[in-house]
């Protein structure tokens, strides 16, 4: 795949960009494993004073970084702003906290007393020069997410963006140099995915996180594992949204629009899946239809438009295959299933609701990346509870109920890194987000994001140490 802006909503390619060559990726590694070397020792807030000044210029750069978001990858303009906003948030949560997250740990003496320690203590010391491998759906809170964290830590970074948002990669780069963090620090390699294996097999590189899809997650654990190196996986999902008779219909309606549609229906944390109890379920798709047609389809730059393109044409091929696969078997499309008549340029597609949905549809088991919804029919509790976990994946999930023995069921059983009650999946600094299953492991976000790539060191002491 070419290293290019392409606008998605028109097709149009609008940059293209040569790939670094083997000494200029040798050149930076060196800077890399360089940098590590001083950033790991300075202060928690000197790291904080460097953090807090790239996200004082994000804030001031939000309009300009969205407008190239937006070109790159045809997410709507005010999400695009809400993401830059975002970015810049978590960047403050880390640089307020990271010295409290990573404090040493005291065991009790009468803990350690048997191991012959009068003292012991647990460091979170940095790895060294970590390898992200980042998506295109959120071009700059995919990136900040690992790096505000691994920064912090006094890790340092090397950034491999997918190669349709390279406009936003080198941004990201450049944010951090005028924030004053030294050269080396952060890099971006505008590199294509070939390139992956060797950096990562360098011995100057310590471990590897990267989000993105179960074939991309598969290839680099399985290199990372060959050379015995940390890594963190957060892949696909396909979201259970569980609606139950308890539930606030018209919130949950509203909601599952939003949840279904954000970034054009292009994100891992999307609910994707409607399993509705039988006595709400005809008013629910009555209504959730209903809005679903209601929304605007058009150019993601109107600030008018809830639905922007999706991201490439090959992506909206894969969706066509998935709805017209669902609906030879059976499936019912109330809305949408297929390409908008008044757009005749870029890759939109109309928001989508199925029906009669079987396990026999591809689409049961495979992630629609796109504004597409799957709605299932349950009997109850323990039905919904099923079909939620009849997935590969695990990411997050959904459940709107009141009744307090359901959410006690969910809470235990339904198979993901996170169930949120009554409202939407969002990822929040102060919130650990990873799945099971097939949509990855490990953390990001929180105390637990901050700590993977961190090397937890026992310190014994049989002596006390001369003051």
């Amino acid at each position: 795949m070419p290293i290019a802006t392409v606008n998605p909503a028109t097709g149009e390619t609008l940059e293209t960009f040569d790939a670094l060559g083997p000494e200029e990726i040798e050149r930076r590694l060196d800077l890399a494993r360089a940098a590590f070397g001083l950033h790991r020792n300075r202060s928690f807030g000197e790291r904080a004073a460097l953090l807090n000044r790239a996200a004082d210029l994000l804030d001031q750069e939000q309009h300009d970084i969205a407008r190239v978001m937006t070109t790159e990858m045809g997410k709507p303009i005010g999400a695009a702003r809400a993401e830059a906003a975002k970015c810049a948030k978590a960047m403050r949560w880390y640089a307020a906290r990271a010295e409290e997250l990573l404090a040493d740990e005291h065991p009790a003496a009468g803990d350690v007393e048997d191991s012959g320690a009068v003292r012991a203590t647990v460091r979170y010391r940095p790895l060294g020069v970590v390898l992200a491998v980042m998506p295109w759906n959120f071009p700059l809170w995919q990136v900040v997410r690992f790096a505000a964290p691994a920064l912090m830590a006094g890790n340092v970074g090397l950034l491999k963006h997918a190669s349709n948002v390279p406009r936003t990669a080198l941004y990201l780069e450049d944010l951090f140099t005028r924030a004053g963090f030294p050269e080396g620090c952060f890099q971006t390699l505008l590199v294509g995915s070939d390139a992956i294996e060797s950096v990562l097999r360098d011995s100057r590189v310590a471990a590897a996180t990267l989000t993105g899809s179960e074939g991309a997650g598969r290839a680099v654990a399985s290199v990372a594992g060959d050379e015995v190196k940390k890594t963190v996986l957060e892949l696909g999902g396909s979201d259970a949204y569980i609606v139950m008779p308890s539930a606030d219909l018209g919130r949950a309606v509203g909601t599952a629009v939003t949840a279904r549609v954000q970034n054009n229906g292009q994100s891992c944390i999307a609910a994707k899946r409607f399993i509705v109890h039988a006595d709400v379920y005809d008013e629910f798709c009555d209504r959730f239809t209903a809005a679903m047609k209601d929304l605007t389809v058009g150019d993601p730059m109107d600030e008018s438009t809830d639905v922007g393109p999706l991201a490439s044409e090959r992506g909206r091929a894969d969706l066509e295959e998935l709805v017209e696969d669902a609906v030879s078997h059976g499936a019912t499309a109330r809305c949408g299933g297929r390409r908008p008549d008044h757009l005749d340029r870029g890759w939109y597609y109309e928001p989508t609701v199925l029906t009669d949905v079987s396990d026999r549809m591809r689409i049961h088991r495979e992630e629609a990346f796109g504004p597409v919804a799957s709605v299932y029919r349950v009997a109850d509790a323990k039905q919904a509870l099923a079909v939620a976990n009849d997935s590969p994946f695990g990411l997050s999930s959904n459940a709107w109920t009141r009744d307090r023995s359901e959410v006690e069921l969910f809470s235990r059983d339904l198979e993901a890194g996170g169930v949120f009650f009554n409202g939407m999946t969002a990822s929040h600094p102060a919130l650990p987000f990873g799945g099971v299953k097939r949509s990855g492991y490990g953390r990001e976000l929180s105390g637990h994001g901050i700590r993977e790539f961190c090397n937890v060191t026992t310190l014994w002491h049989g002596v006390e140490t001369e003051k």
